[in-house]
C-alpha cells in the first residue's frame, strides 16, 4: 500500500466526495460530508453528482459545490472520464474518498492526478486508489462503508454517525406553494408510492385507500416521485379524490420543496423517505422485502411498517418477488398506515406550536 499523507486539521485544500447516484444513498452521504467538515473544518467539501441528484446540494450544509456529470452506466467511456478528469484536476482536490466499489468510479480521480485516492479495495483498483482500505464486507450497513473512508485507515468506527440534514428556507417553500396554486394552509400528506423494483412497493390500491380516507378528513395528498411514478401516481390519484394532487415529474427539486412543506409523509423503501427524513418531516416508512436495519434513514422515522406475519423469504432484494406472492408488501394492512399517519400529524401538529 502507498504511503499517503494525511492533511492536518488546518488543511485549506479541496476534498472531492465520490457518492453512490442513488438518491437515498446520496442522502446518507451528507454524514461523511458532516464527518470531513469536523476533521477539516478549513478544507473545501465538493461532491461529484448526477443531474437527477444534482437540487440536494443545493438543501445540504458543507457542501461548497457540487461537480455534475452524467457517465453511461453500463460501458467505460475513457473519452468521457478523461475530460472529467481534466475537470477535477482545474479544482486542485488534495483528497477524493471514492464510495462507489468499482473499477471505473476510481477512473477520473486517478486521471485528474489526485494525490490522496481513499476508497476500498473493490473490484480490484490496484493503483488507481492509493489509500486502499479492506474489510468491507465486515461492513454491513452502507453508511459505515462509506463514513469509514472519511476516518483514518483502521479507525474505530463511531456508533452513532451525524444525522443527514437537508435545509430548504421557508420563503423558497411558500414561493413553490404558490407557483405551483397549493397555498392553503390545511394539513398536507405527502405519499412516495414508488421504489427501485417491484417488490418494494406498497400496491397502489392500498395507497389509494389512504389517500381516500386522508381526503375524506380534509386532508390535502401530494404524490411524488419521478417521471417513471407518473402512471402509478395518476391511478392513486383517481381513486383518491379531488384533494390528491399529482406531483410527480422529472425535476427531484420539487419532490424535496413539496416534502418540507408536507405535514407528514408515506414512502416505501426509497430515495424519498431519505429526503423527507432529513427534513425533518414525521415520516413513516413501509418495508416489505428489506431489513430497516440496514436500509432505513439514520434520521429517526415517526414509524416503521413491516408485516407482522413472519416470513422465511424476507430479507430479500430481489426486484420481483420470486415466491409471486409478495404478502412481505400485501399483507400490511392501510390501516395501520393510517393510525401512523394521525400519530405523526401529532408529532408535527406538537413541534410547531
Amino acid at each position: 500500500m502507498a504511503i499517503v499523507k494525511t492533511a492536518s486539521s488546518a488543511d485549506t485544500c479541496p476534498i472531492l466526495v465520490v457518492p453512490y447516484m442513488w438518491i437515498g444513498d446520496f442522502v446518507r452521504c451528507h454524514s461523511v460530508v458532516k464527518v470531513l467538515n469536523a476533521r477539516w473544518p478549513h478544507r473545501p467539501i465538493d461532491v461529484l453528482t448526477t443531474t437527477r441528484c444534482e437540487p440536494l446540494l443545493r438543501y445540504m450544509p458543507g457542501v461548497r459545490k457540487g461537480i455534475t456529470v452524467d457517465l453511461p452506466r453500463r460501458k467505460v467511456a475513457l473519452l468521457q472520464h478523461k475530460a472529467l478528469g481534466d475537470r477535477l484536476a482545474a479544482e486542485n482536490y488534495a483528497t477524493v474518498l471514492v464510495m462507489p466499489r468499482t473499477w471505473k468510479s476510481a477512473l477520473a480521480p486517478f486521471l485528474a492526478g489526485i494525490p490522496e485516492r481513499v476508497g476500498f479495495v473493490g473490484e480490484a483498483r490496484f493503483g488507481l486508489i492509493n489509500d486502499l482500505r479492506w474489510g468491507e464486507s465486515k461492513l454491513p450497513r452502507m453508511i459505515d462503508r462509506c463514513g469509514a473512508l472519511a476516518l483514518p485507515n483502521e479507525a474505530i468506527l463511531p456508533t452513532e454517525w451525524p444525522l443527514p440534514a437537508l435545509v430548504v428556507p421557508k420563503a423558497e417553500v411558500a414561493e413553490w406553494r404558490n407557483k405551483q396554486d397549493l397555498a392553503s394552509s390545511g394539513l398536507v400528506v405527502a405519499l412516495a408510492p414508488g421504489a427501485v423494483g417491484p417488490s418494494k412497493r406498497w400496491p397502489a390500491s392500498a395507497y389509494a385507500d389512504i389517500a381516500r380516507r386522508l381526503s375524506a378528513d380534509g386532508i390535502a395528498v401530494w404524490l411524488l416521485g419521478g417521471p417513471e411514478e407518473h402512471s402509478l401516481a395518476s391511478e392513486i390519484a383517481r381513486a383518491g379524490g379531488s384533494d390528491v394532487h399529482n406531483l410527480t415529474g422529472p425535476d427531484l427539486r420539487n419532490a424535496i420543496v413539496a416534502l418540507a412543506a408536507a405535514n407528514a409523509a408515506i414512502s416505501n423503501d426509497s430515495g424519498l423517505l431519505h429526503v423527507a427524513a432529513a427534513l425533518g418531516t414525521p415520516s413513516i416508512g413501509i418495508f416489505g422485502p428489506t431489513s430497516p436495519w440496514h436500509w432505513a434513514p439514520l434520521n429517526p422515522l415517526a414509524a416503521t411498517i413491516e408485516s407482522t406475519i413472519p416470513l422465511a423469504c424476507r430479507p430479500c432484494h430481489k426486484p420481483i418477488c420470486h415466491l409471486e406472492h409478495h404478502r412481505c408488501m400485501n399483507d400490511i394492512p392501510a390501516s395501520e398506515v393510517l393510525k401512523a399517519t394521525y400519530e405523526a400529524l401529532k408529532i408535527a401538529a406538537a413541534a410547531n406550536v
